[in-house]
């Protein structure tokens, strides 16, 4: 536990002291002379004492930190402050964490799963005296009846690692933030039959990625190669991530009381999952890859090893 602790540390050190030089020098001024004082705790402690959350198994922030960080951390960090002065803290890490979670991404391989899952914020018949994600939130559907938040979409790739993420409010439609997400990526996007369009499918052909979906009873089934049809049932991969995320990360409770902690609980859940040592993952070898020509060029591909 402890030398994850410091592993976790070191790490977050080192990018925040390339991070807050490139920030100072980015930060425009109106010219007036302002106070800045140095903060008790400095930002990679709050980062890692907010992304460790995660993976303790703490379902509740305040006792977290009331009754493990102030009674076990106090020789790693010093200079704990009090309960309510940390969750000030907390949105001055809103910034870095998503540069940070960006840092944690993937490898291209070629082959990537996309699906979305539904962050309630409240409970249902507590939606209309939500003050908190006023003009933010919305009301969506999921299989287990209606809900008011908003939808974590995911991209990830055959290795379970992240490749993107995107947060709209729950009416959105599955498809639409799709090419925002896939800008970067080559090969196979495999989805489910909320993806299906044939707009969407023509718009990421062009960028070199494929999506395949299952189809609906009232379509046509069309030829598929064997290798699209093995790993579109391997599609589950995906809802495996989303539940370690919400059961083992916490990124969903109905406690928040701001919006920018309520964004900050989301990176650093997603943070601390690509920190995982064993991952969902297809495990597809070198000489699985051989036995499966089309997926050994995906993944040559993404690795710029095929030259068109």
């Amino acid at each position: 536990m402890e030398m994850e602790l410091e592993k976790l540390f070191c790490d977050v050190d080192d990018f925040c002291q390339k991070f807050e030089t490139i920030w100072r020098q980015e930060l425009l001024s109106n010219g007036d002379r302002k106070r800045n004082r140095k903060l008790t705790l400095c930002l990679s402690e709050v980062m890692t004492i907010i992304i460790y959350f995660h993976q303790s198994s703490y379902r509740n922030f305040k006792d977290y930190y009331i009754k493990h960080v102030c009674n076990f951390f106090r020789k790693y960090f010093p200079k704990l402050v009090s309960y309510n002065r940390f969750v000030e803290l907390k949105k001055n890490a809103l910034i870095p964490l998503c540069w940070y979670l960006h840092l944690r991404r993937g490898q291209n391989t070629g082959i990537n799963f996309i699906d979305s899952t539904s962050i309630e914020i409240c409970l249902t018949q507590r939606a209309k005296r939500n003050r908190v994600f006023k003009g933010f939130a919305n009301w969506g559907k999921n299989s287990l009846g209606w809900y008011f938040g908003f939808k974590l979409h995911l991209i990830i790739n055959d290795q379970g690692e992240l490749m993107s993420f995107l947060i709209t409010p729950a009416n959105i439609d599955d498809r639409k933030p799709v090419p925002k997400m896939t800008k970067n990526l080559l090969g196979k996007l495999f989805g489910d039959r909320g993806y299906i369009s044939q707009k969407l499918f023509q718009q990421l052909l062009e960028q070199n990625l494929q999506l395949i979906t299952t189809v609906k009873k009232n379509m046509k089934n069309r030829l598929m190669p064997l290798i699209d049809k093995i790993l579109l049932r391997k599609r589950s991969l995906i809802e495996t991530v989303n539940d370690q995320l919400k059961n083992i990360s916490q990124i969903e409770h109905t406690r928040h009381r701001s919006v920018s902690n309520f964004l900050v609980n989301i990176l650093a859940g997603l943070i601390a999952y690509t920190y995982q040592n064993k991952k969902p993952s297809l495990n597809l070898t070198t000489k699985d890859l051989a036995t499966l020509p089309e997926a050994n060029f995906l993944h040559s591909q993404a690795l710029g090893l095929v030259v068109a």
